[in-house]
């Protein structure tokens, strides 16, 4: 078998002049990153995206086994079939022969499948067409024949098919849906299925054109060895069944091994197009990882139906090193009417990584679950984003609630729950899903233009690549674009209905705010979006973002936000525990996110990173760890330059800067910034991988973990030790109550720091108490094993004390109380206890809120506890710590106590962006399992940077409510604080004091831990360290101890003699 050959590269044709004028010239608004990666060219490589197609020759890519005793068994279903007396004796010989012989099914099912089987199968078939003849109409002929093996072996499957035609009616509507989610989606390296499928050439009657489609499922038996590999390369033979090493090809091989390679080496789809020899037909074969999608072979078939292909044949590979290839044989229609196929099938490939990202769109035309969809894939695409961002983004409170809130005093308790009450209600009913869903559907030439309206902005320009003009390309040229301000006309005089006109004129909003977006890159895992922040409804977001990263994958949606340019915060997986709470998540997810992220930029008011968040919420049943792989893969998009036509693409770069993210551990992502870290690099990141996330393994990658050198426990630490010094109190007399059990990070540490009374625990396996206190010694073991409640030795309770876990009913306390439900119990259990001191370590957001927080007080009005450090992030919400602290409650909010882990992070990540790749390895990077003398100077570094910001923090809060004689609460100094220094900090970075060399060589020498410096040496780092980053550094240091110095109301004057002394 030859190898196959690359002709050389079809010039394109230029865009014209208007489109030309219409798109953002790329070429200059890029971040060039040195170093290959395996998203550049590979040498010798083959990339199929590229309209320049691999020649084959016209032979079968798979050998059919001859089935030899094929004779002697169709005399042996004639007679069967003959004795069954079901078809007239003389019409038997004539419906086998034209089973056997004219309808030209493989050989593999008559080698496969039983003389029973088949027999039964011509039966069928022969009652399926007198049914038909009943009803006077051949095309009610409906051909349903399945077997599916009781011991899940596999299956074989045969419906009727008209060629190029998505079923509408009959059981082609869901045979390959049922494949997809029975067999090819479950398939694992430990169990999967690998799938042949063949057209028959023959028709099924003499009065119907259809032909038969047959699907053969087999379990795979793969071989038990370890993967060969050479260079790092796996050898396809190694890790095939034994049944596709039979019928393949060797050149089908040479082409499986090297899209096996890409695979190997890239994270999404590797897409190749082969033209065979004297013939039209293109085969296209497409490898990904295992459970990479869902629906795909499926969705496919409805891809190329729609450009009226149809299939001869059809295989789907499963190899035990986790990679599925899919190849498809593809034919044009005879006589058809629709774009040659030398055209439609790089239109094939374009699409074919949007569906591989949104398998199942209720938009696309081909979906038999949308019958009125009419949508192209491109135009579904499109549709679907729109539709994901009206459903967060159409504003849902409007005037009516801007009257509302100016009227009512959002400082006093019962009007911000009206508020809140209202708020809720308006976002749960003005628009859901179903309705903004049924408005997209009603419009379609108006999503259309919509969609042209998108695409003019952010289509690629074609000169700068290899691809051929393609049919989105032609059909943009099609449709003339309106403009803006024609466009929204256009759909004011269409649309008659206020609500619709709401719910289209979101998707312009939409298509305004895109800055970029990799909907046009070729390989892609999830769709990504970079919105310019400015369409947010100040009512609802008073503080505007500086930057929104939107992700829409096929079981996921995420977001990212980002206060200020060089921003740093965790990435949270949202998890549903059942539908109702998926709907409350999904309506709940933007506004949570930027609610995170806001605190976020409070917290972060002493370092150079400005607050930012990103959430990610899963679908129902998806893996949250495929949901984040591919939200980081999404996000790399757009900060990476492509550089390889056919796979990374130069993306039309409406923002025209350079950005960085900085990501870090969140609820449920603490074991993944590794991989992401890995990640960045592979694709190229040289410069910032090291830095793209904090919370990394120490062992492995360097990372400063805030658990084991308990970074957050140590600022909130200051601030519960402050209180005791400043009061005069003796620690060992306290009681407490804490939330966020020994397992967890700063549970764990608070228990192993402190030496109170702890007199409860909540965790999430249940509640702990003992009035006379919990054993000191048994909450340490606990704690040093990071083990739950659940696992307390209940000999070390008094009589007094008890331990109810979650799954527990009925408990009967030592008081007498019967607790019906220990999860109901657990979840509000933080309201029920006394105590002087309340440390709160974990537990959801709001869990205290104005709705509930009177259950603090008792009927005397006397609160339940006298201190409370808020060490959970926003455990409380902002009324109900302004409720407490007017009933004399000594109160530190989460953005000024937890602040240690950011502070932490902070300089993780300046120690990622100081350092070379060789640097870096060598110092930070543990050797036979220990750190670095560097390494252990430098933890010790960032914890004397927590303790003392931590320290100042508070003196500078205490300090001034006893200035303002505790007329203002301490919660509002701490976002006054906040405010001044993240606003101080703006004010310098736009300044000129950076420009003074003395000055900034003086603060950056006090700033960067003395151990990098002395390591690197000061003049090295700075022409390492990125200028923006520089000054973010320079200004949040110059910021914090000034104020922190001379405090909120610091003078011009004391800022002068403050200046002087920098350098």
């Amino acid at each position: 078998m030859s190898t196959p050959k690359s002709p050389s590269p079809s010039t394109p044709s230029a865009p014209d002049a208007t489109r030309a004028a219409l798109l953002a010239n790329p070429s200059n608004s890029h971040l060039g990153v040195p170093g290959q990666s395996p998203y550049s060219s590979l040498p010798g490589s083959r990339t199929g995206s590229d309209s320049s197609l691999h020649i084959v020759k016209n032979q079968p890519g798979y050998t059919t086994p001859v089935f030899k005793e094929k004779a002697v068994q169709k005399a042996q279903v004639e007679r069967t079939v003959a004795s069954k007396g079901f078809i007239p004796t003389n019409l038997v010989a004539n419906e086998v022969e034209w089973f056997y012989n004219y309808l030209r099914i493989d050989d593999t099912y008559f080698k496969n499948e039983s003389v029973d089987v088949i027999s039964d199968h011509i039966i069928a078939l022969y009652g399926a067409k007198v049914l038909a003849y009943t009803k006077h109409d051949p095309s009610k002929l409906f051909i349903e024949l399945e077997k599916i093996d009781d011991n899940d072996k596999g299956a074989t499957f045969i419906h009727n098919s008209m060629p190029g035609v998505t079923a509408s009616t009959g059981p082609g509507t869901t045979c390959e849906r049922r494949i997809d989610s029975m067999y090819l989606d479950k398939s694992t390296p430990e169990l999967a299925y690998r799938l042949e499928t063949y057209r028959s050439e023959g028709g099924i009657s003499a009065t119907a054109s259809q032909q038969l489609r047959c699907y053969f499922i087999s379990k795979c038996n793969f071989p038990q060895t370890k993967p060969v590999k050479v260079d790092g390369r796996t050898d396809i033979r190694s890790v095939s069944d034994p049944v596709f090493l039979e019928k393949a090809s060797e050149n089908t091989l040479e082409i499986y091994q090297e899209v096996m390679w890409n695979v190997e080496q890239r994270f999404g789809p590797v897409i190749e197009v082969f033209e065979v020899e004297g013939s039209r037909e293109k085969r296209i074969v497409i490898g990904y990882r295992m459970g990479g999608t869902t629906s795909f072979f499926s969705a496919l078939s409805d891809l190329y139906h729609f450009y009226q292909l149809y299939s001869a044949r059809k295989y789907v590979e499963q190899f035990c090193n986790g990679i599925t290839i899919i190849s498809l044989y593809l034919n044009p229609l005879p006589n058809s009417k629709a774009p040659p196929i030398e055209h439609s099938i790089m239109q094939v490939v374009k699409e074919a990584s949007l569906l591989y990202c949104l398998p199942d769109n209720p938009f696309f035309v081909g979906n038999p679950g949308a019958p009125t969809a009419c949508h192209a894939v491109q135009e579904a695409t499109y549709a679907y984003c729109g539709w994901i961002f009206a459903q967060h983004f159409c504003n849902r409170l409007g005037p009516a609630y801007l009257a509302l809130k100016n009227v009512l005093d959002e400082s006093n308790p019962s009007h911000a729950e009206v508020l809140n009450d209202i708020k809720r209600r308006f976002r749960e009913e003005t628009f859901t899903r179903e309705s903004i869903q049924e408005v997209i559907v009603a419009y379609p030439e108006i999503i259309r233009m919509l969609y042209v309206n998108f695409a003019m902005a952010h289509y690629p320009n074609t000169e700068s690549t290899q691809l051929m003009p393609t049919l989105s390309y032609q059909r943009l040229s099609v449709n003339q674009p309106l403009s803006d301000e024609d466009l929204h006309d256009r759909i004011r005089r269409s649309v008659p209905n206020k609500h619709e006109l709401q719910v289209l004129e979101s998707f312009l909003i939409f298509n305004k705010a895109v800055l970029k977006t990799n909907f046009y890159q070729p390989t892609k895992v999830a769709l990504s979006f970079r919105l310019a922040p400015e369409f947010l409804p100040e009512v609802e977001y008073p503080k505007k973002p500086f930057g929104l990263f939107f992700m829409i994958g096929s079981e996921f949606r995420g977001f990212h936000i980002r206060f200020r340019d060089v921003a740093r915060g965790g990435i949270r997986i949202v998890r549903s525990r059942n539908k109702e709470n998926y709907s409350i998540n999904l309506r709940q997810l933007f506004d949570e996110n930027y609610a995170l992220a806001s605190t976020q930029s409070l917290k972060n008011k002493d370092i150079p990173e400005g607050g930012a968040k990103g959430t990610i919420l899963p679908a129902l049943g998806a893996n949250p760890r495929r949901a984040f792989e591919k939200y980081v893969d999404a996000v790399i998009d757009l900060l990476i330059p492509g550089q390889t036509p056919g796979i990374k693409e130069r993306l039309v770069d409406l923002y025209g800067k350079p950005e960085i993210l900085f990501f870090g551990p969140d609820e449920g992502t603490a074991d993944m910034m590794d991989w992401a870290a890995l990640h960045a690099r592979e694709r190229g990141a040289e410069n910032w991988w090291k830095s793209f996330t904090t919370g990394k393994s120490a062992e492995k990658l360097g990372g400063v973990p805030h658990d084991t050198y308990g970074m957050t426990s140590l600022s909130v630490r200051q601030y519960v030790v402050g209180i005791y010094a400043k009061l005069g109190l003796r620690e060992k007399d306290i009681t407490k109550v804490q939330t966020g059990g020994p397992d967890g990070d700063l549970g764990s540490n608070e228990i192993l720091l402190s030496n109170d009374k702890t007199v409860a625990i909540i965790d999430g396996s249940g509640v702990l108490a003992d009035p006379q206190g919990i054993d000191r010694q048994e909450l340490v073991r606990l704690a040093k094993l990071r083990s739950p409640i659940s696992n307390f030795d209940r000999s070390k309770l008094s009589k007094e004390g008890y331990l109810v876990l979650v799954e527990d009913q009925d408990v009967k306390l030592p008081s007498g109380e019967i607790i019906i439900d220990g999860t109901d119990f657990r979840n509000s259990a933080h309201m029920r206890f006394k105590a002087d001191m309340f440390v709160p370590c974990g537990g959801r957001p709001e869990a205290v809120n104005i709705s509930n927080v009177s259950s603090l007080v008792d009927h005397e009005g006397k609160p339940h506890f006298k201190y409370i450090v808020e060490g959970a992030n926003l455990f409380l919400t902002q009324q109900a710590r302004l409720y407490l602290e007017k009933r004399k409650v000594i109160l530190f909010k989460d953005s000024s106590a937890n602040k240690g882990g950011v502070t932490s992070s902070s300089l993780e990540v300046l120690a990622g962006l100081s350092l070379s790749n060789e640097e870096y390895l060598d110092l930070m990077v543990f050797k036979d399992g220990k750190p670095s003398d560097f390494y252990k100077s430098y933890v010790q570094d960032v914890q004397q940077k927590i303790t003392e910001n931590a320290a100042a923090e508070f003196q500078c809060i205490w300090k001034e409510h006893q200035r303002l004689g505790g007329s203002k609460p301490r919660t509002l100094i701490s976002d006054e604080l906040s405010s001044k220094l993240n606003n101080l900090q703006a004010e310098l970075e736009a300044s000129d004091l950076f420009d003074d060399v003395p000055s900034r060589k003086g603060v950056m020498r006090r700033a960067i831990p003395k151990t990098l410096v002395e390591k690197v040496g000061l003049e090295t780092l700075l022409k390492r360290l990125p200028e923006p980053y520089q000054r973010a550094l320079f200004s949040s240091w110059v910021a914090s101890h000034f104020i922190y110095k001379y405090g909120v109301d610091g003078s011009s004057v004391d800022f002068f003699h403050f200046a002087r002394e920098l350098a």
